[in-house]
């Protein structure tokens, strides 16, 4: 946490608000955390593009591993696959800036991976259209199923963070639409914009703080903010009925100040009767495993994450 804190204090803090700073400041810090492991050589992408609810171009990138077998060759059985929603609090992050993310994943598992660069708010987009657009994506890698040599049955979504929640919302959609689903992996999700009251306990140790939390909420929901009215896509929070959601895994930092939410996702997934595995790491933060990344505990969730993928 010392050597974060060093890279970020000369850039400027971002104040209760003002998305345009943080989303400035947060993506830099993604820039220095994707340096600290060395990028996986062995992986390949390529571009596609998917149309959104309202027939906007939503940009994805595929990636394989080089050793898999082309897609459509003979006798090459269709694997499971991933579709990713990068981090960010709903406000910033890239495909680019995610890049060795995605890569170490499907290195480590030979799992096919499909990032989307949803819109961002609240610029590109607010509300519910971020959920949507990781649905597009899902729909759009079952439609080409064939071609890339995909299991339409074994497909997930899976998001960290920012993206989390997008992800959950997606896996909503997913339900309600009747698009099969085999799991969703939350990891540190971002899921309630009621969540603003600080909590001192954790307050020395937070690298995703309640300023930020207000400011990222604020930009997604505007006007909204706050409402009884805030759809359970764009806030899965907010959602009654979890009956028949795809089974899930969900993973958080106990000094995160998204633990209390995503322990309360699980456990009224868990009263659904939706499978759930959820794990509590001790002593960590948010994001601590990218800044992290030799620590222990940052190997054991990595490590945890790829089963999980490995066994869709």
């Amino acid at each position: 946490m010392a050597a974060l804190a060093e890279q970020t204090a000369a850039g400027p803090r971002p104040e209760r608000g003002d998305w345009r700073t943080l989303r400035a400041v947060g993506e830099a810090g993604q820039a220095y955390m994707a340096g600290l492991v060395p990028a996986s050589s062995g992986v390949q992408s390529s571009t596609y593009y998917a149309r959104g609810h309202d027939e906007a171009a939503i940009r994805l990138r595929w990636y394989t591993k080089n050793s898999r077998e082309p897609s459509g060759s003979a006798g090459a059985a269709p694997t499971p696959a991933v579709v990713y929603a990068h981090g960010g609090g709903m406000v910033m992050g890239t495909l680019d800036l995610y890049d060795e993310v995605i890569s170490w994943y499907v290195d480590r598992t030979g799992v096919p991976f499909l990032s989307v660069d949803y819109r961002r708010a609240p610029d590109e987009g607010i509300g519910t259209t971020l959920a949507e657009d990781v649905f597009a994506a899902l729909t759009w890698l079952i439609g080409h199923a064939d071609e890339l040599g995909v299991d339409p049955g074994r497909i997930a979504v899976m998001g960290d963070s920012g993206g989390g929640g997008p992800t959950a919302g997606a896996a909503i959609l997913a339900r309600d639409r009747s698009v099969a689903l085999a799991r969703q992996i939350l990891v540190y999700p971002m899921l309630d914009d009621r969540n603003q009251t600080p909590d001192p306990a954790r307050s020395t140790y937070l690298t995703w703080t309640y300023d930020n939390n207000y400011t990222a909420w604020r930009a997604v929901l505007g006007d909204a903010f706050g409402a009884d009215t805030v759809s359970p896509v764009a806030a899965p929070a907010r959602l009654t009925d979890f009956t028949g959601l795809a089974p899930a895994y969900i993973d958080v930092g106990d000094l995160d100040i998204f633990r209390d939410e995503a322990i309360a996702y699980a456990q009224q997934l868990a009263a659904a009767g939706v499978p759930i595995e959820l794990h509590v790491h001790p002593g960590v933060p948010h994001g601590w495993e990218r800044f992290a990344p030799h620590a222990g505990s940052a190997k054991r969730a990595m490590a945890d994450r790829a089963h999980t993928v490995s066994t869709l």
